[in-house]
Parts: C-alpha cells; sequence; structure tokens
C-alpha cells in the first residue's frame, strides 16, 4: 500500500497531475516475472518494501523494514542534464528493537542521476547513495543501508515462488476499476546477514548475526485512491506452517470500509482471494505517540473469510515519521498472529490516523 504515499505527496505538487499522461493499470495485463522485478518509469509511483522478523544469536527478536521508492513527478523528461529531474528516488529503513524500547528509522531522497540513485529496469536493482537493493540471477536478493543509528546487511533467499496479487497482478485498492495497482510478493524469503543494533547514550552501536524470515512487496501505478478514503490499514505475514495471508482496508473518513481485500497462499501454493466483505480489520487496543500524540490501534482483530487473527505488536512504539520525504506519518511494525487460523509473523502498516489522507479529487 505504500505506493500511494507518494502518489498523495506529488498530487500537491503545482501542474504535477497536467504534466504528463502516466502509464495506465488495467485489467488483463499479466505480469511477466522477472522483468517485471525492475522499475517501470512510465508509472507515476513504484515501491520495493521489504519487512521481517529476524533474530539474534542468542535469540533475541528484532523487525526490520526496507523500502525504496521511485516517482515520476511528470517533469523534465528528456532533460540533458546527468540528474533526471523526471524520476526521484526515496528510501526509508527501520528497525524495531526491543531492547532499545522503540523503533529506529531513516530517511533519504535524491533526484535519479550520476550512478548515485536509480531504479533500473528489467530486473530489481535500486539505489539511493550508500542505500542498495539488489536481485541475482538466482533470484536472491542483497540489501544495505547504514543508516543513521542502525544498519542492515542482509539477504533474502526465496523459498516460494512469487504471490501475484489479484488478478494476474492487478490489484484493486477502490470501488472504481482505475483505482487499481499492479501488485506482487515474495513471502516466505530466508533472511541471513548482519544488523548493527542502536544502542543507549554512550554506547557503541553493536553489529550482530540475524536469521529470520522476511515478505517482500513490489507494487507500481498510475492513479490514486478513492476521494473517500482517509487511510488503510495493510497486513503482510508469513504464517508458521508455510502459508501467506495479505489484507488490507481501505477506511473512510467514518471508519467503514472504502474497499478491502485479502489473498492467503496455503502451504501447497494454492491461492484463495476475499473480497471486500470477506476482510475485517477491528482495533482492540490502542496506543498513544509520546512524540505527536497520535493514537493508533496497535492491537487489531483481523477477519479473513470464517479465519480470525489477533495481531500484537512486537513493541507498541513502532511510530515512523517520515515527513521530511514523502510527507506520512504513520505507524509500521512487527506483529505476531494467533487465533483459528495458522500462527504466523508479520508487518502491520497503519496510515491516516494522524491526518487525513488528501486525496486528489478528478
Amino acid at each position: 500500500m505504500r505506493v500511494w504515499l507518494l502518489a498523495l505527496l506529488f498530487s500537491s505538487m503545482s501542474g504535477f497531475a497536467a504534466a504528463q499522461a502516466f502509464a495506465p493499470v488495467v485489467p488483463g495485463h499479466a505480469l511477466e516475472w522477472p522483468r517485471d522485478s525492475g522499475a517501470h518509469p512510465p508509472y507515476r509511483t513504484e515501491w520495493w518494501y521489504a519487512t521481517g522478523w529476524l533474530e539474534t544469536a542468542d535469540h533475541q527478536p528484532l523487525g526490520f523494514q526496507i523500502t525504496f521508492f521511485r516517482s515520476n513527478t511528470g517533469k523534465g523528461g528528456g532533460n540533458a542534464s546527468a540528474f533526471d529531474p523526471a524520476q526521484l528516488i526515496i528510501a526509508h529503513a527501520a528497525l524495531s528493537d526491543p531492547a532499545y524500547g522503540r523503533l529506529v528509522h531513516d530517511q533519504n531522497v535524491a533526484r535519479q542521476g550520476f550512478g548515485l540513485a536509480y531504479a533500473t529496469e528489467g530486473n530489481t536493482d535500486v539505489k539511493l547513495d550508500a542505500w542498495r537493493m539488489t536481485r541475482a540471477p538466482d533470484g536472491s536478493y542483497a540489501v544495505t543501508a547504514d543508516a543513521a543509528g542502525f544498519a542492515l546487511h542482509i539477504t533474502f533467499t526465496p523459498t516460494q515462488p512469487p504471490m501475484i496479487q489479484g488478478e494476474q497482478g492487478y490489484s484493486r485498492k477502490g470501488p472504481l476499476p482505475e483505482q487499481a495497482s499492479y501488485y506482487y510478493s515474495e513471502p516466505q524469503l530466508k533472511v541471513t546477514g548482519s544488523v548493527t543494533r542502536p544502542s543507549a547514550a554512550g554506547k557503541a552501536n553493536a553489529s550482530v548475526a540475524v536469521t529470520g524470515r522476511a515478505w517482500l512487496d513490489h507494487e507500481w501505478s498510475s492513479t490514486l485512491l478513492s476521494p473517500d478514503a482517509a487511510g488503510w490499514d495493510w497486513l503482510g505475514a508469513n504464517l508458521d506452517d508455510g502459508s501467506a495471508l495479505m489484507a488490507f482496508k481501505v477506511r473512510a473518513r467514518d471508519g467503514r470500509a472504502v474497499w478491502a481485500h485479502a489473498a492467503l497462499r496455503d502451504r501447497a501454493g494454492r491461492t484463495t482471494q476475499f473480497g471486500p466483505g470477506d476482510v475485517e480489520f477491528t482495533p482492540e487496543r490502542q496506543w498513544r505517540s509520546p512524540r505527536t500524540g497520535t493514537v493508533y490501534p496497535v492491537a487489531m482483530n483481523v477477519r479473513v473469510g470464517g479465519m480470525h487473527w489477533r495481531l500484537n505488536p512486537l513493541i507498541d512504539d513502532q511510530e515512523l515519521d517520515s515527513r521530511d520525504s514523502t510527507g506520512a506519518l504513520y505507524w509500521e511494525g512487527a506483529v505476531t498472529l494467533d487465533g483459528s487460523g495458522p500462527s504466523g509473523r508479520g508487518y502491520l502498516e497503519l496510515t491516516g490516523y494522524a491526518k487525513t489522507l488528501e486525496v486528489e479529487k478528478r
């Protein structure tokens, strides 16, 4: 769902919508693998979003997130400068460490160019200064992010085929057909590598070896959410039996669902799709940020069809303030899942609780 953060940010730019016709998202256009793991510059916004649970050698849990965004600003196409103002690259990284007590995060943004910031076509290779995510011929991903106060040096190895979301990758996000994106996930990625953890004042940061499981989403689109949308709740979860669950609810200002969807792939590889009437996110416990005063429903009950899960956060304080890059303030954190379906671990994203999203009207 993060693709909409950039669309909302850049829709406020003067002349953005009228400057260029972006490539449309339409049904019946099947994704091509692995070519579609690369960038799609004609589309308005795009992201590669990886989250997961890690474990240190002494069995301490950590949550992590790293995201690379590409945004077509609609301006400057064909510019002779080595910097391309038509494409912006933005990156976020975060680490949730119970020993530290709260999420730590970093962010950066740059125009594409000079080999310092780019998103290549044909295969995943995205870079912003010293942060990079690349996909190797064997399908594994190498991720490097030396951030402020922490670092990620990890590798993702696929254990399952990609999970193509929606109808052959065409994923509806609202009641109108054009409110959609192209979207696939790679769940149950095996993680190895090292993490530099944050430390208390006066102490050196420590690098530790980690293992774990990750979830990678790749999504691109040219449209915005429904004008009724105020925010969304999104979940991506690796379940303990090898299955994978994705679910989201786009919320109206009164809390009702503008749109909702879920997909559950069982351990045998069979995927079941669930429509708006089969998906519910119900808040159970709230947490108030001591920095922004925003109240988030950090413990949730989620219903998908006849299955129910309770989501509990690794730590409550997983608020991410990206107002210096995408302009958004939201909660994004590691959660456990327990209920009538298989238990597991995943990531929950809660947007629109700090401020109603200002969606451009057509």
